[in-house]
């Protein structure tokens, strides 16, 4: 048994939830190497994905994917609306109309998301950037699709995301605004790191 768009709503619900719950420590997080307004911008942005699915309610996953990307770009600022609105509408378009989602295809448009993060920031891993924390959920993803379960890679993602996460402290930050304090964003915790890994999280956590 796959994952079906009643499992997308509940991840995108879970996922505002968190980004509501962790509002202030994403603005925390974001203070010493950025605008100290990611958490303010997640939050909002999620608030409007859920009234867009209480407005229109999407028959799969794939159609709530891509009505939470459309939100996002339009309602959350800096660069975390760009590059979570790609990340959704990559990973929409992997899903395309499937009512049924197996692991395979769940891994596949992690790394979709993945993908589109890379392409539309230009960053890789080791850069102290959300794709610290999206590259080892994608191979962790990959690596448990073998077995079939969902469950599987989606905990696996969400354990992932979280370790690469905190993986960010210690980098030298060589993207976005941070990169322009040098050694001194060294220390700090990357937010975009952050609420990626709440993402998957919230993710894993919806599938029960």
């Amino acid at each position: 048994m796959g994952l079906d768009v009643n499992w997308a709503v509940r991840w995108l619900t879970l996922s505002a939830e968190a980004m509501a719950e962790h509002r202030v420590e994403l603005i925390e997080l974001d203070r010493p190497i950025g605008d100290s307004d990611h958490g303010e911008n997640m939050d909002r942005g999620f608030k409007a994905v859920m009234d867009k699915l209480a407005e229109t309610p999407p028959e799969t996953a794939g159609a709530a994917l891509k009505l939470t990307a459309m939100t996002l770009m339009s309602k959350v600022g800096g660069a975390a609306g760009p590059l979570y609105g790609t990340a959704f509408l990559r990973a929409a378009t992997a899903l395309g109309d499937a009512e049924d989602i197996d692991a395979g295809m769940l891994a596949a448009a992690l790394q979709a998301a993945r993908d589109g993060i890379v392409a539309r920031g230009k960053a890789e891993s080791g850069d102290k950037t959300m794709v610290d924390a999206w590259t080892p959920a994608v191979d962790a993803s990959a690596a448990a699709a073998g077995d079939g379960d969902v469950h599987k890679v989606l905990a696996a993602a969400a354990e992932a995301a979280e370790a690469g996460a905190v993986s960010t402290d210690p980098m030298l930050a060589r993207k976005g605004r941070a990169s322009y304090l040098g050694e001194r964003s060294i220390g700090h915790r990357d937010p975009g790191a952050v609420s990626s890994a709440l993402i998957l999280r919230a993710a894993s956590g919806a599938a029960g």
